[in-house]
């Protein structure tokens, strides 16, 4: 159970196996590296534990990992919205595919896409092969859903500058929530970066402030 995951209410999280970027900062390398995968629960009994919690949670909110990955994610969203609960999705954008067929089917209240740098640096940054188009797009669809929503970006300072920061704010433009993450050094998928000096409130605070001119609303967390 989340307080926090969800905005505005109280929900049970899912967080699903693999992922197809590589991002070193990542603070889940059990789920991205599949030698550090732990025993999955059956189907029913996260149904079980749904169906039991009615009335006491709100939704659900489904992570990674890349939820997008999952080849039976439809069929499995279909199934909770089946029970009642609101349907929130984390992503990283690679798949605008999948986000459009989501959407279209009505299977999504809340988006929450992770914009990982500007265009050019995403290979990079994400230490795979995907394409800055699939990027690009999976923001168009999402803007354009009437879904609500929400952008984010995890601050490494030694990975992204502030210029960097000014470039996703331009390739978002008109978003309706911009959320700037603080990294935390205590666990991650590149161990050269533990111990790395995170960005103070007073940094994310002046970067809230010299952002927030592009997008709707600039949220610190």
């Amino acid at each position: 159970m989340s307080l926090i995951d969800y905005p505005e209410k109280i929900c049970s999280i899912v967080f699903t196996q693999g992922c197809n970027f590589r991002c070193p900062y990542c603070h889940n390398p059990e789920l991205v590296e599949a030698h550090l995968f732990g025993e999955c629960l059956s189907e029913e009994d996260i149904f079980a534990f749904l169906e039991k919690r009615r009335g006491k949670l709100d939704a659900v909110s489904i992570t990674g990992g890349e939820p997008s990955i999952q080849p039976d994610l439809v069929r499995f969203i279909q199934l909770i919205k089946e029970i009642g609960y609101p349907i929130k999705i984390d992503t990283n954008g690679s798949r605008p595919d999948v986000l459009e067929k989501l959407i279209n089917q009505e299977l999504l209240d809340y988006i929450a896409m992770d914009v990982k740098a500007p265009l050019k640096k995403y290979r990079k940054m994400t230490r795979s092969n995907i394409h800055p188009d699939k990027i690009k797009e999976s923001i168009q669809v999402i803007m354009g859903s009437g879904v609500a929503y929400e952008f984010r970006t995890t601050i490494v300072k030694s990975l992204l500058t502030k210029s960097d920061l000014q470039k996703i704010t331009t390739l978002i433009k008109g978003a309706r929530l911009y959320v700037l993450q603080k990294f935390v050094s205590s666990k991650c998928l590149d161990e050269k970066l533990l111990g790395e000096t995170t960005c103070s409130d007073e940094d994310l605070e002046g970067l809230r402030e010299k952002l927030k001119d592009k997008v709707q609303c600039v949220a610190v967390r």
